[in-house]
């Protein structure tokens, strides 16, 4: 079988019109198990880590899900990250996380990636969840760290937990480091040693130092995809050879985030400052600022639908949408 990630046409953004322009990627094919071993799968370009729809009733919205792809399907993404720390992986239950993947699958064109959130402390429940949501077809899964014992998570341990998972995933893997929820980061050399894996592809660094973000990409091969969680950083990482961006103000802003990384791929890099510094305050009051309830708050303005997230986060009142919509439209 084959796996083919092709080129796509981009169409509006989430706040204005972008004009229609043609991306490509790298695509890979995996044969035989032993090819999968012995090669790379490149993921690049703008994927939003969209967040869970949930009703009144704090019950998976499915058909909100849907509704909100279908039309995210038109702003010129390389795909989606699904139920990572946007989509309030750690309120889901398993059977809602497999749902949400097969209503994912549904919604996403084949030429578009969906990545799986996978936020496991046990090894061997990371194993169990890379096998369903390949059998769900997942194209891959983004891996965060295990994080309870946080006190015995050395970079040993680490290297043997994700290797141990990517040895046993039918689908690539890549790290996700995100050390402000989990208090555990992973170290630049970690991530050196990790890549030398077959079916370790990437990271998302969201940790937002710039210096690890660069010794990442110093010590990598250079289709290992970095991808950067942080919207702060998302001109000065582009710059720096990184392949994309998972952005949460990228569900809401993705015309500018687009244009960011255009710019700065192509070395316009006092454009690339003007709209980076313009991106801030939307993207502090999407994540910092407001959190999830910010961002489910922010796709209401705009006319997506955001809806509650789980208790016990707070659900967006009259005052955090006045001051969002008042963010949104400065």
């Amino acid at each position: 079988m084959s796996l083919r990630w092709r080129s796509r046409a981009s169409g509006p953004c989430a706040i204005r019109c972008a004009p229609s322009r043609k991306r490509g990627w790298l695509y890979a094919e995996s044969r035989t198990a032993h090819r999968r071993r012995t090669m790379k799968r490149m993921v690049s370009g703008l994927l939003p880590p969209i967040p869970t729809p949930f009703d009144e009733s704090e019950r998976v919205a499915h058909e909100r899900l849907r509704s909100n792809i279908e039309r995210w399907n038109q702003y010129g993404y390389s795909g989606y990250v699904i139920l990572g720390s946007n989509g309030e992986f750690v309120h889901l239950t398993e059977s809602e996380r497999w749902k949400v993947i097969e209503t994912a699958r549904e919604a996403i064109p084949s030429d578009l990636l969906l990545i799986a959130g996978a936020s496991y402390n046990a090894t061997r429940e990371a194993i169990e969840f890379a096998r369903r949501a390949a059998s769900l077809r997942a194209d891959a899964l983004l891996v965060g760290t295990p994080h309870y014992y946080r006190e015995q998570i050395t970079p040993a341990l680490l290297v043997e937990h994700y290797r141990r998972i990517a040895d046993a995933s039918p689908i690539p893997i890549l790290l996700y480091s995100v050390p402000q929820f989990t208090g555990v980061a992973i170290a630049p050399e970690t991530v050196a040693r990790l890549a030398e894996h077959p079916n370790i592809v990437g990271i998302k660094d969201s940790g937002g130092n710039l210096a690890t973000l660069a010794e990442i990409l110093r010590l990598v091969p250079s289709d290992f995809s970095v991808l950067t969680g942080s919207a702060a950083l998302l001109h000065a990482a582009m710059a720096l050879g990184a392949k994309g961006a998972v952005l949460a103000v990228g569900c809401i802003a993705a015309k500018t985030c687009l244009e960011i990384m255009r710019l700065a791929r192509e070395g316009d890099g006092a454009r690339a400052a003007e709209l980076q510094l313009r991106l801030l305050p939307v993207a502090r009051a999407v994540t910092t600022q407001f959190g999830i309830s910010g961002l489910k708050a922010a796709l209401d303005v705009i006319g997506f639908y955001g809806g509650p997230p789980r208790a016990p986060l707070p659900v967006p009142d009259d005052n955090m949408r006045a001051e969002i919509r008042a963010i949104l439209c400065a």
